[in-house]
Formats: structure tokens, C-alpha cells, sequence
């Protein structure tokens, strides 16, 4: 009991201090293999090396450098013509028009955060030179943005099938009723919130155009996932292909990007890696450890004798969730407790994919929930308004973003249906 109370005092001692996470997961690897180990360090060297062997970490580097090609290329830009044409004469339409060019977006990069920027450094504009209200465009943006953790690709949904070993082409099945809700609601929102702006009438010549224009970038989402649904290529290989495929749409079809840009995108794509990676294993590291002691057996049977139904679990992983994304960047947050939380609803009784996805929504949730919402922060700086301005507008977003929670959350077929 003692030795438990030293790693939670030195845990909150390291957090006080705002120590980074690489520190406070590397802090507690050594303490729990000094203390609950047989005190030998090189067996972390040994579980880190284990930790980093798996190929499926190869693709979450790749899909990050497939959507920054996609960012920095003009495939964004076609596919906002191509939502701008189908959508603009609705009423709302360029807002509606903007939350549909995310979701196609995140459909190809597989990242919230690029997406945002992709699609906002474009929309923002347009949507106030079309006279929408600012608090709307914001909010909408950030909300929007978010679909890219949910809908696949996506980079969390590939982090928990890691460390939870869960089928991360279920995940990916399991992801696409769940991002279609979201994209309907915040869609129909949109039209709801703006139906007294209406754009030109449609023009066939104008779609057709869109169409043809954006035809390479419509197909990266069906090789992607059609190859992986297909049997031709696994989650990883398919990671390879939309690297390979948005290279040469950039650079040869489009002729967007050169050698220099590409070397600017690796570079930054290169740097993210080196701050998510290390972090990544120190996390897989501990999870073996963990695994090895029996702690999420030790927890399961401590859950079992107190939480008697799935649906009180669900409630209080729900609370717990939405607290912890509000504090914590998703990655972090999957890293430290899918592991723990994982055993314990499948112990309930709790499809290990169903809960994988109400895990990533709730923390979809915490990108727009203050101290460090991450579509919040970047917001800020991207479209340079006050932090507290962008708070307040993500407001109706959220609200429409609990309401689907609770219906993901409590109506399994909703993820499931593809995977039966």
C-alpha cells in the first residue's frame, strides 16, 4: 500500500510542477520497476525495445506526412470547391459546405488538427466575407475540425487498437457511423443557424468542374479504405499508399508541391513524431509492465464488486472522460488509461471496439473544452481571435457533440453495425 501511495505522491508531485508527459511516464516506469520490479533497469530498455517493435506504429508517422502533404499541397482547396458547389445554394450553404469539406478532409489525413488548419485558413474567410457571423465561423471550424479523430483514418482510433491490441480495421468500421452522425448534426446546424443566408443557384457546368477537378482527391478515401476492407493491403500498408498516392497527386498530377515543400513537410511532420514518439513508448512500455504485475486484473475484480451494471460504468467513464479531455490531449489520455479502463469494460460485458469509440468521442470533445482544448489553442493562433472568444463559440458545437456521446454511448449498433 505504501509503495502505491509513493508512485500517486510522485505522479501529482511531477504534474504540480508541469512536468511533461515524456518525464511523468518515464518517472513512473522506473519507479514501478524499482519498486514493484525486480529492480534492474535494463528490463525497460528491453520492454521499450518490445514496445517499439510493432508495425502498426509505422502508420501513425505515415498518415500524419500524407495529410501535412495534403495541407500544404491544393487537394484541401479542390475538395472545398467541389462541397461549395453541391452545398452553396442551400441555405447555410457554405457553412454546411465547410463542415462537409472536413469530414472529407479527415477521411485522407486521418488528423483533427490538420484538418482544421487545411480547411480553416480557406473557409474562415470566405465564411465572414460571406456574411456569417464570426462566433459561428469559429465555432464551426473547431467543431468540424474535430471529425478528423473520429471519422477514418484516425490517428487515436490506430493509437488504441495499439495499446489495447483491438483489430484497428474494426476500430476504423466502427468509426464511420459514429463520424457520419456527427457530420449530419453539425451539418444540419449549419443550415438551421444560417437559413436566411442563401448562395447562387446551382450550375451544372460548376459541379462537373468541381467533380473533374477534385477527382484524384475523391479517390484517396476509397483506395485507402476499400484496399483495407478488401484484404489487398493491411491498416499499416494502407498508410504507405495514401503517402505514396498524395505525393504523387501534389507533385505530378497537381504539380503543387516541389522538392523544397515536400522537405519543409517531412521536417515538420519529422519534429511532431519527435515529440509524440518517445512519449508513445515510455507509455507501451509501462503498459507491459502493468500487464505483467496483473494490475487490470487486479482492477477488474476491485470494479466487479462495486459497479454492478454496464450502464453505471458507461456513466462514470463518460464523466471520467470528459474531465480527463479537458485536462489532457488525447493522445496522452489514450496512452495512460485505455490499457486500464479497456479490461474493465469488457469485463461488463462492453464490446472492446464499442468502447474504443465512445473513448475517442468523449475525448473528441476535450479539443473544445477549456484549459487545453487543442482545436481551442489552435484556433486562437490561426485565426487570431481571444482564447475565451473561441471558448464561447464552440459552445453549440459541444452540446450537439454530448447528444451524439449519449447515442454512441448507449446505442452499440450505431459503431457495430458494419462489423456484425
Amino acid at each position: 500500500m505504501i509503495e502505491w501511495i509513493g508512485l500517486v505522491a510522485l505522479l501529482l508531485s511531477l504534474l504540480v510542477l508541469r512536468q511533461n508527459l515524456l518525464v511523468v511516464l518515464g518517472s513512473a516506469l522506473v519507479f514501478t520497476s524499482l519498486v514493484f520490479g525486480e529492480g534492474r533497469l535494463t528490463d525497460i530498455v528491453a520492454d521499450v525495445w518490445e514496445a517499439a517493435n510493432k508495425e502498426v506504429l509505422l502508420s501513425i508517422p505515415l498518415y500524419l506526412l500524407a495529410g501535412n502533404v495534403m495541407a500544404r499541397g491544393i487537394m484541401a482547396a479542390r475538395l472545398i470547391r467541389l462541397m461549395r458547389a453541391l452545398a452553396g445554394p442551400v441555405p447555410g450553404g457554405l457553412a454546411i459546405a465547410t463542415v462537409l469539406s472536413c469530414a472529407l478532409f479527415a477521411a485522407v489525413s486521418g488528423s483533427g488538427a490538420v484538418t482544421m488548419l487545411a480547411i480553416g485558413a480557406m473557409m474562415y474567410p470566405a465564411l465572414l466575407a460571406a456574411g456569417y457571423p464570426r462566433h459561428f465561423s469559429l465555432g464551426a471550424l473547431c467543431a468540424a475540425g474535430t471529425l478528423g479523430i473520429i471519422i477514418p483514418p484516425s490517428i487515436p482510433l490506430i493509437l488504441f487498437g495499439v495499446m489495447t491490441q483491438t483489430s484497428i480495421a474494426d476500430l476504423f468500421l466502427a468509426g464511420i457511423g459514429p463520424g457520419l452522425l456527427l457530420t449530419a448534426l453539425m451539418a444540419s446546424y449549419a443550415l438551421i443557424a444560417n437559413r436566411r443566408l442563401r448562395g447562387d443557384s446551382w450550375r451544372l457546368g460548376e459541379i462537373l468542374g468541381a467533380l473533374r477537378a477534385g477527382a484524384w482527391a475523391l479517390m484517396m478515401p476509397v483506395i485507402i479504405l476499400g484496399g483495407i476492407y478488401s484484404g489487398y493491403f493491411t491498416a499499416t500498408e494502407s498508410a504507405a499508399v495514401a503517402v505514396v498516392y498524395a505525393m504523387f497527386v501534389e507533385m505530378v498530377v497537381y504539380r503543387e508541391l516541389d522538392f523544397a515543400g515536400l522537405y519543409v513537410v517531412v521536417t515538420h511532420t519529422t519534429q511532431l513524431l519527435g515529440s509524440l514518439f518517445p512519449v508513445l513508448m515510455f507509455a507501451l512500455s509501462l503498459n507491459i509492465f502493468l500487464t505483467y504485475q496483473q494490475v487490470p486484473d487486479l482492477a477488474v475484480g476491485w470494479l466487479m464488486e462495486r459497479v454492478s451494471n454496464p450502464v453505471t460504468f458507461l456513466v462514470s467513464v463518460n464523466i471520467l472522460l470528459l474531465l480527463v479531455g479537458a485536462v489532457m490531449d488525447i493522445g496522452s489520455a489514450i496512452l495512460i488509461l485505455a490499457p486500464i479502463l479497456t479490461p474493465l469494460a469488457i469485463a461488463q460485458g462492453i464490446d472492446p471496439v464499442h468502447f474504443g469509440i465512445v473513448m475517442v468521442v468523449n475525448l473528441e470533445i476535450g479539443y473544445l473544452t477549456p484549459p487545453v482544448g487543442m482545436n481551442l489553442i489552435i484556433a486562437t493562433t490561426a485565426f487570431r481571435e481571444h482564447f475565451w472568444t473561441v471558448c464561447r463559440a464552440v459552445v453549440p458545437f459541444v452540446l450537439l457533440m454530448l447528444a451524439a456521446l449519449a447515442l454512441v454511448t448507449f446505442w452499440p449498433d450505431l459503431t457495430l453495425f458494419l462489423i456484425r
